[in-house]
């Protein structure tokens, strides 16, 4: 018999409408397996099982004819997202006493669709990498194999969801950070267009690069909690683009792109760097099976090449200047610290520069690819990274260029503003998720989300579950991720 956490989101939702289960049921679940599993794969830095006690209660009481499609459903927020009367340490040691006095809009949102949150999930510190390790929590570690990592910014949410914790998450994306876990723990990772999710009520929009998105084991799902969280709000730096017809959840359920002329390419973006063979062999089934539904993919070159580096890191290393308390500076991770020093050392006329030359490379971009309706290309150019591989030099210089190389696509449709999507289609020798890239035009959310719900479809679905999440106990978790409860 399915347990509530083998439901999807939706299908949970709707046990919740027929009154086969309550709220207050699921959050009960979720809470127990967190106690049981949540610290060994990091997911959670501020747990809040009262206030989700409460939340499920008035979402009880709700009826069913005033509920939306996700109303009553455990979720949780990431740590780098304000969240009124929460801890919210931004992943860093330096605010770990922090409590903000408002939510994110994006908050506002989901408490207002009735969804409910059991806490805040582990990041990177302030951001700024691509895996979570920091002060502040246990590591995220990948549910798959716990050994490895579970990615970054949007790691605990990655975890928390692949381990079974809670069905979907919020997270945020600025070069990857949904994304990228989604890829190396098995998951939909959607970064929105730009304008698309709110980023109030606080900040100006950090040039445009992150987005909150959600996260969730399929498409459906994730189309459901981006209709969310995609309400326009007054006085945003960025147009957002037109809602579909019955929304997202809706283009999802059609799945009907129509037929498209899909550009692939594996050459990596970023870094001048060798792909995995794992990694294009998930392309390769994706073009199979794209093709198989009757779209026409082609080879085009990437839209930018290595060049847009020293572009893009500049941009990085100004969006590492959040205010910090001057006397908790030194409680900040070496990499927080060592582009924090290189932001300061860029000055206005140089970022204004940056932003112009990074955005007509943008332009020549778009040119080159301008025939296609969709992108298709790796999401990593190496399948997996076990925890501590990017710090293992000591060189804070190194771990950062690590990353590049590890992850030389993602961050590229984050300076487009173009919607981006991981799809966890492809597998390692050893069983292990590798995920693929689809990537739309600016604004046409609707005809990607469309077009990974086909592709979802197509490959007979992929929700698959580690081991651990059959784990109802610590005991029964051994450190390699494997359930032992039946040996």
């Amino acid at each position: 018999m399915a347990e509530p956490h083998d439901l999807t989101a939706l299908e949970q939702a709707a046990a919740l409408a027929r009154g086969e289960l309550s709220s207050g049921d699921l959050v009960e679940h979720y809470l127990r397996r967190v106690a049981a599993i949540g610290d060994t794969v990091g997911a959670f830095v501020t747990l809040t099982p009262e206030l989700a006690r409460e939340a499920a209660h008035a979402a009880d009481a709700v009826p069913a004819e005033g509920r939306g499609p996700l109303h009553g459903v455990p979720t949780a927020i990431k740590d780098l997202t304000l969240t009124a009367g929460v801890r919210t340490t931004f992943g860093s040691a330096a605010f770990v006493d922090f409590v903000p006095p408002v939510d994110a809009d994006v908050v506002r949102f989901i408490k207002a669709a009735g969804l409910v949150s059991l806490g805040k999930t582990t990041c990177s510190e302030l951001g700024c990498s691509l895996y979570s390790e920091g002060r502040v929590a246990p590591p995220a570690r990948n549910p798959w194999q716990l050994a490895y990592t579970a990615g970054g910014s949007s790691g605990g949410a990655a975890a928390a969801v692949a381990a079974g914790l809670v069905p979907v998450a919020q997270g945020s994306d600025g070069g990857g950070s949904l994304r990228i876990p989604a890829s190396l723990c098995g998951l939909v990772g959607y970064k929105p267009s730009r304008g698309l999710v709110s980023g109030g009520p606080l900040g100006s929009g950090a040039f445009g690069l992150p987005t909150s998105g959600p996260l969730g084991r399929t498409v459906t799902d994730v189309a459901a909690l981006l209709d969310v969280m995609a309400v326009p709000v007054p006085g945003e730096p960025y147009l957002p683009p037109a809602a579909p017809p019955g929304g997202y959840l809706a283009a999802a359920r059609r799945a009907e792109p129509g037929r498209l002329r899909i550009g692939r390419f594996t050459t990596p973006m970023l870094a001048d760097e060798p792909v995995h063979p794992d990694c294009v062999a998930a392309v390769d089934r994706a073009t199979a099976l794209l093709t198989a539904a009757g779209h026409e993919v082609v080879e085009v070159p990437a839209p930018l090449g290595p060049e847009a580096w020293p572009l893009f890191e500049i941009i990085w290393y100004v969006l590492a200047l959040a205010p910090v308390p001057p006397q908790r500076e030194s409680e900040l991770l070496p990499l927080t610290r060592l582009l924090r020093a290189r932001g300061a050392e860029v000055s206005a006329g140089t970022l204004a520069a940056t932003l112009g030359e990074l955005q007509a490379q943008v332009r020549l971009g778009a040119r080159r690819t301008a025939n296609c309706d969709l992108l298709l290309c790796p999401t990593l150019a190496a399948p997996q990274a076990p925890v501590g591989w990017f710090t293992a030099d000591g060189d804070p210089a190194a771990d950062f260029d690590r990353q590049r190389r590890f992850s030389p696509y993602c961050a590229i449709f984050n300076v487009t503003g173009d919607p981006s999507v991981s799809l966890p289609l492809g597998t390692t020798t050893d069983g292990l998720p590798v995920g693929v890239l689809l990537t739309g035009r600016y604004g046409d959310d609707a005809r990607l989300i469309a077009a990974a719900a086909q592709l979802e479809n197509w490959s007979d679905g992929w929700d698959r579950h580690p081991a651990i999440w059959r784990a109802v106990d610590s005991a029964n978790v051994n450190g390699d991720g494997v359930d032992r409860s039946s040996s």
